[in-house]
């Protein structure tokens, strides 16, 4: 899951990209309000972290501007402000939880693990593809009832395969998901993630096919 973090304070930002990173998700971290704004408008995202208290656009704007382009992207509030009327707004921008500061990073993993058990965009928390399940929650994937052992970047390759199955995924398509700003990831690294991933599908029928020159596709799972 990629996650973007807009946090002005930048002690509290390290101990949630060190927090989020550990568990397994790409995170980027923006410093205000324009350059939040400015990322979802260019990025896909599956999670927002938001501050309300940011400088040149309001956490609250930004969630504003968010929702009026149809966004269904999950937002987490933060907010130094307790009060109810506070919470009120946020929520009827549009916001799918809050977080009054201070917290423990515990309650805000729990946060974003309750988040996720609603569905990704809407959608179920497990993905069923033919033998091979896959719990969005926990990060688990089985196939038979049998977990397989995957690497962290093999997870969110699975995940985005599942979620697209049927449907061709570009290179540029992973890298913008699997990546964080400023990471470098070349094609033939995705080559090579995508041939991990594959033989720890295959004996259960599930299979991965390459599209020369225009990506992959998740086999559709079978009647």
């Amino acid at each position: 899951m990629r996650i973007l973090i807009a946090e002005d304070d930048p002690i509290l930002a390290d101990g949630l990209l060190q927090t989020l990173r550990q568990s397994g998700h790409a995170v980027d971290w923006v410093k205000n309000g324009g350059e939040a704004d400015a990322a979802l408008g260019a990025n896909d995202f599956d999670l927002l972290i938001l501050d309300i208290g940011l400088p040149k656009m309001s956490g609250y704007e930004v969630l504003k501007r968010l929702r009026a382009r149809d966004s269904r992207l999950p937002v987490l509030m933060l907010t130094a402000r307790d009060g109810v009327d506070d919470r009120v707004r946020g929520l009827d921008l549009g916001a799918d939880d809050y977080l009054a500061k201070p917290f423990e990073l515990a309650e805000l993993k729990a946060r974003v693990r309750a988040l996720t058990r609603r569905g990704l965009a809407g959608g179920p928390t497990l993905l069923r593809h033919g033998a091979l399940t896959y719990d969005q929650v926990g990060r688990v994937a089985r196939i038979s009832g049998d977990a397989i052992e995957l690497s962290a970047r093999e997870v969110s390759l699975l995940e985005i395969f599942l979620q697209r199955a049927g449907r061709l995924v570009s290179k540029d398509q992973l890298v913008g998901h699997l990546c964080e700003w400023g990471e470098e990831v070349s094609g033939n690294a995705i080559e090579v993630y995508v041939h991990r991933l594959r033989k720890k599908l295959e004996p259960g029928g599930v299979r991965i096919v390459t599209v020369r020159g225009l990506g992959y596709s998740l086999e559709k799972s079978p009647p």
